[in-house]
């Protein structure tokens, strides 16, 4: 009987193993049909292929297939040039998206006949009512139909009316761009409106705890005293009043000429863009008629070096409960070189090499903390809350500047240390860094060409500066033959210009001009000793 029962268990086993080998096969077979035989092999120790390294193919696998890319064609920058001289530029890129806008050269640079704060107005009145629409909301609601957005920016240099919608609607945003740019209606309730805006402005550069635009408004008037340039980017508030619709047709006339126009696209065929192009804009004359302009400033920009300062309380700049110390913050600047010169790559690279930001920028890889600024000033000195290097470049001049902030005691001790900074970039650059530096101006300049609305922009700007636009591949290669010695000859010329300064805050403790000068003409950048009798 035991017998019996033990074999009966033996035979329920047998029968209960082949019931669950049967599940498994079962479980497999379908695992396969639904995700296919790569699913089901099994590539550990104890599978199918043990010995295979995982740098060769697994055999029975079919060899995957790549895409190549066949040459650059598709990618190069088509210009076309029509016959009233505005030019048409474009650059394919794969989505059912686009970008198009019209760049005009033109900006507070061109003002130099005129009062100051012209093209701020005419950036807050763009996309207004025009001869096709009756307001702003209307434009809107057009480019809704597209998913589409607007916006325009003015520079120093340059004006830039943009719209960001689907490619479907090519030919309604041509149109929208065309009646924006030349048919503006320019009524009187829409210039009382920017008025408003431009006050509002106004009182709140001075009022926020950033204090960037400001410092970059006074690096430029110290560095282009009176001209080009050095010009008002933001309207002063004795000229708010005295803008009005007769002097910004005066304005439009002289400088909203096709010849001073490019219409750039991203994302779309260039031949559909030329078509659009030659439907809205060939045709029709603007709303301030077709006089030929007889008031365009031609000026070259004439660098003079000097120091714009500002007393200025900064003690309540930020209540609240945790609030930034009192600073006093310092920008030093001195001649660079426009950006059609050859060595405004190497410039680039020591801009970068110089980095810099704030002291409690959060670290980690990519954020700069490699850079000289970071190693020599904002990790040996505590009490330094900023250091960070600009580079702003024109068609035809530049200028380098580092911005640095601190507690109002220390004034005296940050320029010196921002001084010896700018005389020790004329040193040997490093090997390594100066290849992080130029990887990662690579890296920066691949990230920001991903984004459309980034190539649109580089696009224009240098098809209106140049006629032509070097593709990123090309910049690259420049950046790579960058030298430590290409390093040291354009910082050598650099030293050479009178300095630029600009001083915000409580500036008791601040060096003369004369002493900032005298360290940056020295071998260690120091400024000359003080006495006193007093402390």
């Amino acid at each position: 009987m035991r017998m019996t029962s033990s074999s009966g268990l033996v035979a329920a086993g047998h029968t209960g193993s082949k019931m669950a080998t049967h599940m498994s096969k079962c479980r497999t077979w379908s695992r396969v049909q639904r995700f296919g035989i790569a699913a089901y092999r099994k590539y550990s120790s104890g599978g199918r292929y043990p010995n295979i390294s995982l740098s060769e193919p697994l055999p029975g696998i079919p060899k995957p297939v790549f895409a190549s890319g066949d040459g650059l064609e598709k990618y190069e920058t088509k210009i076309t040039t029509l016959e009233n001289g505005l030019k048409v530029a474009s650059q394919n890129k794969f989505g059912q998206f686009c970008t198009v806008g019209i760049l005009v050269n033109s900006g507070s640079r061109h003002e130099a006949k005129y009062p100051s704060g012209i093209a701020h107005f005419i950036e807050k009145l763009a996309f207004s009512s025009t001869a096709q629409y009756g307001s702003k909301d209307e434009i809107l609601l057009t480019l809704e139909k597209h998913g589409g957005i607007c916006d325009c920016q003015t520079s120093r240099d340059t004006t830039m009316y943009a719209v960001s919608a689907e490619v479907k609607g090519l030919d309604t945003v041509v149109s929208l761009l065309s009646d924006a740019v030349l048919q503006p209606r320019l009524l009187d309730d829409e210039i009382e409106m920017t008025r408003m805006a431009v006050r509002f402005e106004l009182e709140d550069l001075n009022m926020r705890p950033d204090p960037e635009p400001l410092l970059t408004e006074m690096i430029h008037a110290a560095a282009y005293r009176g001209n080009t340039v050095g010009l008002p980017r933001f309207c002063p508030v004795d000229n708010v009043e005295k803008i009005d619709k007769a002097m910004l047709h005066n304005y439009l006339r002289n400088y909203y000429c096709p010849e001073r126009m490019v219409l750039a696209g991203v994302g779309i065929e260039h031949e559909q863009l030329v078509e659009c192009a030659r439907k809205h804009l060939l045709v029709g004359e603007p709303v301030w008629g077709t006089t030929a302009a007889a008031n365009v400033d031609l000026s070259v920009a004439q660098y003079t070096g000097g120091i714009v300062k500002m007393e200025k309380d900064m003690s309540d700049v930020s209540l609240g409960p945790t609030p930034i110390p009192e600073l006093t913050h310092i920008m030093i600047g001195l001649e660079s070189c426009s950006f059609l010169e050859d060595d405004f790559i190497p410039f680039a690279v020591l801009n970068m090499m110089m980095g810099g930001g704030g002291s409690f920028s959060a670290g980690g890889p990519g954020k700069g903390m490699f850079t000289r600024l970071y190693l020599n000033v904002l990790n040996r000195h505590h009490w330094m809350y900023n250091a960070t290097a600009y580079h702003h470049s024109y068609e035809d001049s530049g200028l380098l500047c580092i911005h640095a902030s601190a507690d109002p005691r220390q004034v005296r001790e940050m320029v010196e240390i921002i001084t010896r900074e700018f005389i020790q970039m004329a040193g040997s650059a490093g090997e390594m860094e100066l290849e992080r530096a130029k990887t990662q101006l690579k890296s920066m300049l691949m990230m920001n060409l991903e984004s459309r609305p980034v190539i649109f922009e580089d696009v224009g700007r240098q098809v209106l500066s140049t006629g032509k636009r070097k593709l990123p591949h090309e910049l690259c290669d420049l950046i790579s033959n960058v030298t430590a010695g290409d390093i040291k000859r354009v910082t050598t010329k650099m030293l050479r210009s009178k300095p630029a300064v600009a001083a915000l805050g409580d500036l008791t403790e601040l060096p003369s001009y004369e002493h900032i000068q005298a360290a940056l003409s020295s071998k260690d950048g120091r400024l000359p000793r003080m006495y006193r009798l007093f402390r």
